[in-house]
């Protein structure tokens, strides 16, 4: 339905949308992330030698049922932002967050790759699903007359919030898996 300028209606494809691109993108995550910090871990470890080493022995002892239980909470916090968005016709500030969080996301994946000069996990899926997912529904909801203007500081607070909505996923998942 098209209102009465030339803005279109925001489909539930734009918001809704973004949970089904980031559940396809999160389960190449979960089919690779156990394997791939196994193997190469030691290799990381020797090629950045100033992470702290605390840092490697927590990715190290993130095992593959606490990484899914980890998914799973991020998946109702992606669910919720989603909802927001259909919601509000596209307006919400959660859901344009999240979307330019995980088209930010996206851009990580790739860096990571570039970065170790091969394959990291989420790095086939960012190209293909997360980044042309969000710049589509960035235009749809230009088009709408909806896209709130994107300043530096609204990228950062976006990636705040899917930084520390990972932090606690992990923190809750780690609390649900080793009792």
């Amino acid at each position: 339905m098209m209102n009465s300028s030339s803005e279109e209606e925001v489909t539930a494809a734009v918001t809704l949308g973004l949970l089904a691109a980031w559940a396809l993108h999160d389960l190449e995550e979960l089919a690779t992330v156990p394997g791939w910090w196994r193997r190469n871990l030691p290799a990381l470890r020797e090629r950045c030698p100033t992470v702290p080493q605390a840092v490697w022995r927590r990715a190290g002892s993130v095992d593959g049922r606490e990484f899914a239980v980890a998914v799973g909470a991020m998946a109702a916090v992606v669910a919720a932002a989603s909802v927001a968005g259909r919601l509000t016709g596209g307006r919400s500030a959660v859901y344009q967050s999240a979307l330019n969080a995980f088209g930010l996301h996206g851009l990580v994946h790739l860096a990571q790759a570039a970065l170790v000069r091969g394959y990291t996990p989420g790095s086939a899926t960012s190209p293909l699903i997360v980044v042309p997912f969000t710049l589509w529904a960035r235009h749809r909801l230009r088009r709408a007359g909806v896209l709130r203007a994107t300043r530096p500081r609204d990228l950062a607070v976006g990636l705040g919030f899917a930084g520390a909505a990972t932090v606690a996923a992990h923190a809750a998942a780690r609390r649900l898996t080793k009792g």
